[in-house]
C-alpha cells in the first residue's frame, strides 16, 4: 500500500472514531473494492448478498472504529474484520441452508462471481466448486496471503488441517482446470 494512502488512513481513522462520517466516508470508498472482491471469494454468493455483507462489514467497523488502536495499518485490521464477518455469516448461511435441507448439489448452482476474462472465469469456477473447508483455506492462504496458523486460529482450526485443506484445494483446482 503507497505510503500516502496510510497516511490518509491513519488520518481519517482518527477523525472518523471521534464521528466524522464524512472521513469514514473516505475511508469506505478506498477499501470497498477490497472488501467487495473479498466478500466474493469467501461467500461465493449472489451479488444481493455479497452487497449486503459488504454493507455489513462496513456497519461493524464504523462501530468497532474506536478498538482500532493503530498496532498495524487500518486496511490490515479492517480486512481481519472483514474476514471474521464474512467467515460468520457463510457458516450462519451453511446453519440455516442445513435447517432448510439445503445440500451441496444445490449451493453448487448458485452462480459464483463474473469476469470477463476466460481465465478468471475458469479460475472463479473451478475455486466455487471447491468443499467449503478446502476454499476458504486457498482464499485465505493463495489468494489474500494468510500464514497456516492465522488461518487456523480464524477458522478455529489446527494449522496442519489448514495445511492440508490446501493440498487438496490446489489438488482439486489442478484437476478442474487441466
Amino acid at each position: 500500500m503507497p505510503l500516502g494512502r496510510v497516511d490518509l488512513d491513519k488520518e481519517d481513522v482518527a477523525l472518523a472514531a471521534g464521528g466524522d462520517a464524512i472521513a469514514f466516508e473516505r475511508l469506505y470508498r478506498r477499501h470497498v473494492a477490497r472488501v467487495r472482491s473479498l466478500a466474493q471469494w469467501l461467500t461465493n454468493a449472489p451479488d444481493s448478498d455479497i452487497d449486503d455483507a459488504v454493507q455489513e462489514v462496513f456497519v461493524r467497523v464504523w462501530t468497532k472504529l474506536s478498538t482500532f488502536a493503530g498496532e498495524s495499518a487500518f486496511g490490515t485490521w479492517l480486512h481481519r474484520v472483514a474476514v471474521n464477518l464474512l467467515i460468520r455469516r457463510r457458516q450462519m448461511a451453511g446453519r440455516d441452508s442445513a435447517r432448510r435441507g439445503g445440500d451441496d448439489e444445490t449451493i453448487a448452482l448458485v452462480p459464483g462471481p463474473r469476469s470477463d476474462p476466460e481465465l478468471r472465469m475458469a479460475i472463479e469456477k473451478a475455486v466455487a466448486t471447491l468443499p467449503a473447508g478446502a476454499r476458504e483455506v486457498f482464499v485465505l492462504h493463495d489468494m489474500e496471503g494468510f500464514k497456516h496458523e492465522e488461518i487456523g486460529q480464524l477458522l478455529e482450526i489446527d494449522p496442519g488441517t489448514s495445511r492440508s485443506q490446501l493440498h487438496r484445494a490446489r489438488m482439486m483446482l489442478r484437476k478442474i482446470l487441466a
